[in-house]
């Protein structure tokens, strides 16, 4: 019990050496939310990933491609009808989704955009400004003919999965392995004709059958180079997005906010973001062997600590090796 009582009383003396007079009051942050523009924020996050993906360029994330690959994905946040009126999504509840965008390599969000809960997450195929030779992995709820043929014509890849009964007429059939999991390996064309107004050109549909699971996949892509083991490869790497989404919400608690109006909220994401995106930075550039997650308990901790930080790392390192791991995910690369 003292030494709880010095602690706190240490962070006392810290805090009114900062300026704080008394405990910041929850009204005060969601004043202060609801009254400052998102973009700042948003514009923080966008040098910063910057300088992210240039430290992580090389990084590998389990495909051997020099090619960008990026995961689309989203997840629902629920709040609270009463207090979030403005994002209803059901007839008793409210929530907002973030679409987001993430490199892989690192992974780094690149994109996120925040939207009412009820929003298809298809119709973010539209904010995109798609990148010439880059992959971009998504599962089938993204699969709109219409919208997927941009890619093609701005010389980007997709890789997804096939909706149950796609009618499509088989063009060629290419040889295949079936010792490594792959069935099937087809050029094929849409067989309705409103569909072909949709997507007026052929693609690739893979049929694989995964060796641990014994799951049977299809897989629909635009890209007809790579060996039909990749593509399956690339789009089991798609679970990195979930993984980033797991790791936001029992990390950085975004799922409490201070102020309830649609500025607040984004306000709050794009805080979260920056934050992921400082730990990935100086995770790269002190050259740490912590998982993100240990980075961000050392320095939630030690928030007012008058150290070096590559030093703070090392010091708490020695004094527990043994780091609190209730709240962490694995990821291979952190």
């Amino acid at each position: 019990m003292a030494d709880i009582e010095v602690c706190l009383r240490s962070r006392r003396d810290q805090l009114y050496r900062m300026g704080f007079r008394s405990t910041v009051a929850h009204s005060t942050l969601a004043d202060a939310n609801r009254s400052r523009d998102w973009r700042i924020y948003h514009d923080l996050a966008q040098g910063l990933i910057a300088r992210a993906r240039r430290l992580y360029a090389s990084e590998s994330f389990g495909v051997e491609l020099e090619q960008t690959v990026y995961a689309l994905d989203s997840t629902t946040i629920d709040l609270c009808l009463s207090l979030f009126p403005w994002a209803r999504f059901r007839s008793t509840k409210a929530a907002v989704k973030l679409h987001t965008l993430l490199d892989l390599r690192g992974p780094i969000p690149t994109m996120i955009s925040i939207s009412e809960g009820k929003k298809a997450d298809v119709s973010i195929l539209d904010e995109l400004i798609l990148e010439p030779g880059a992959f971009y992995v998504m599962d089938r709820g993204y699969v709109d003919f219409a919208r997927l043929f941009r890619f093609a014509l701005a010389g980007a890849f997709f890789v997804t999965r096939a909706k149950a009964g796609l009618k499509i007429n088989r063009l060629e059939s290419r040889p295949v392995d079936k010792t490594i999991g792959v069935r099937s390996d087809q050029i094929v064309w849409l067989a309705l004709d409103k569909s072909i107004e949709h997507y007026p050109d052929r693609f690739r549909r893979v049929s694989y059958q995964d060796p641990e699971t014994g799951k049977f996949l299809v897989f629909l892509t635009n890209n007809f180079n790579l060996p039909a083991l990749t593509i399956a490869q690339l789009y089991k790497s798609r679970w990195r997005v979930e993984l980033f989404f797991k790791w936001v919400k029992q990390n950085l608690r975004i799922k409490h906010f201070f102020g309830t109006s649609d500025n607040a909220v984004k306000t709050q994401v794009w805080i979260a973001v920056c934050v992921y995106v400082l730990v990935a930075i100086v995770r790269k550039e002190l050259e740490l062997e912590l998982s993100l997650s240990q980075i961000l308990q050392v320095l939630s901790v030690n928030a007012f600590e008058q150290m070096p930080l590559a030093e703070l790392v090392a010091k708490t390192a020695s004094q527990n090796e043994t780091f609190d791991s209730r709240n962490q995910l694995v990821f291979n690369m952190f």
